[in-house]
């Protein structure tokens, strides 16, 4: 066996790409905070070693490469300089937050086996879209995050979050690019706690950095939180310092799947589809399937759904919500989220050459290899439902430039700017 070579300055966690594929992981949509960088100046996109990719925590940026045998990890604190006995503990305490945050306890490959035992549409995808697996993440953050999803897609959720970071929470620290052939550096912000957001002059802030709607529910959530939680510093882990709000969230996964998900419909900018992303991402519930467009097409080509019609916008019944559930439960089993999050990535614009060799005629306007029709019309005519949005839900988008403005492009946005175009012609 050839021996693992280890970046400097990292540490190395023997785990095979199939286990875990950060280039897929990290960029389909379940969460919207980690930035990647090129590690080369000229360096192959499909590559796993690839990029650098980076995620800050309340008191350090957690930084990860890859290649098809190990995953390496180190950690930068804002205090500097450690001695080795100090950066030993402190990377074991790293490690620890990965693990859990990655549930690298959860053998991937076998469930892999699985539906593909269960599920000939499953085992087609398998071979092109391996190692990917559902996180776990902090309650708070994925609630706020789900929250911003509501007719969006990932490049401008992406933006939100840290625009929504950067304003309202300090700079842990700055870091160099990978690649330090500028002087550029970028600035690490931890997300900010609830009692920051429950503010009523938030609202007003968010609206200005162009969340819309989205400004009220998260301000009026975070403070109703607060009002029945409190805002006191209840516990510390090894990575963060929690108020009782954020405590209190995620207590939620000792609850059974129907009462936590009464708990989250409570809140400001939740319906059911958004809460059953955070029960799924971040509360432990496994085996919930969230419904989108996404899901609801693939439900319609391979598990015999009918299609909704060619209305422009036709509802989402709760009815039709529990059939799909439970037709892809069924088909999946115990872990069932996790099977659809891998469809789901599949049927993404963004991956649709994933795994591919790269070539200089690729376009991002590329159609996906899902077997629909090939026209770019075919596309951008999927049908909305009316509920509140999983990201991606027309024409997704890449990441793009986290810092480039946010461009209010709901729904009645998108009508009055045809409209004033129209009128202006």
């Amino acid at each position: 066996m050839t021996a693992i070579s280890t970046p400097k300055g990292f540490r190395c966690l023997p785990l095979p790409l199939v286990q875990l594929s950060l280039s897929s992981v990290l960029k389909c949509g379940q969460s919207f905070r980690w930035t990647s960088y090129p590690i080369s100046p000229v360096c192959d996109p499909s590559a796993p070693h690839a990029y650098e990719y980076r995620f800050c925590l309340r008191d350090r940026v957690v930084c990860l490469r890859q290649s098809s045998e190990a995953l390496f990890y180190r950690s930068i604190f804002a205090d500097g300089y450690l001695d080795p006995a100090q950066a030993d503990t402190r990377e074991e305490e790293t490690l620890v937050w990965l693990k859990d945050y990655f549930q690298l306890d959860v053998d991937l490959v076998q469930l892999y086996d699985k539906w593909s035992e269960r599920d000939p549409v499953f085992r087609n995808v398998r071979p092109r879209f391996p190692g990917i697996r559902m996180l776990r993440q902090d309650p708070w953050e994925n609630l706020v995050s789900f929250i911003c999803s509501s007719n969006n897609n990932i490049a401008r959720i992406t933006k939100m979050v840290h625009a929504l970071c950067k304003h309202y929470s300090p700079p842990l620290l700055s870091l160099e690019p990978p690649v330090t052939d500028s002087d550029d550096t970028a600035n690490y912000h931890p997300f900010p706690p609830p009692s920051i957001l429950a503010t009523p002059e938030v609202a007003t802030k968010l609206r200005s950095l162009g969340f819309g709607y989205r400004a009220n529910f998260i301000q009026r959530t975070a403070k109703m939180l607060v009002d029945e939680r409190g805002a006191t510093v209840m516990g510390s882990s090894v990575h963060c310092v929690n108020e009782a709000a954020e405590m209190w969230l995620m207590t939620l996964r000792h609850l059974d799947t129907p009462k936590a998900r009464e708990e989250l419909l409570r809140f400001v900018g939740v319906g059911r589809k958004v809460a059953d992303c955070i029960l799924l991402m971040s509360l432990d519930k496994r085996e919930v399937i969230p419904v989108d467009t996404h899901v609801h097409q693939i439900a319609t080509k391979h598990y015999g759904f009918r299609a909704l019609g060619s209305s422009k916008k036709v509802s989402m019944t709760p009815t039709l919500y529990e059939e799909i559930n439970r037709k892809l439960a069924d088909t999946w089993g115990e872990y069932a989220g996790w099977a659809h999050s891998v469809l789901f990535t599949a049927d993404l614009k963004v991956f649709s050459s994933y795994e591919m060799p790269a070539s200089p005629s690729t376009s991002t306007e590329t159609t996906p290899n899902t077997g629909r029709p090939s026209s770019s019309k075919r596309m951008r005519k999927t049908v909305p439902f009316d509920t509140d949005e999983l990201p991606v839900v027309i024409d997704p988008t890449p990441q793009g430039d986290v810092n480039s403005p946010i461009e209010d492009t709901s729904l009645a946005e998108r009508v009055k700017k045809r409209r004033r175009a129209v009128e202006y012609h």
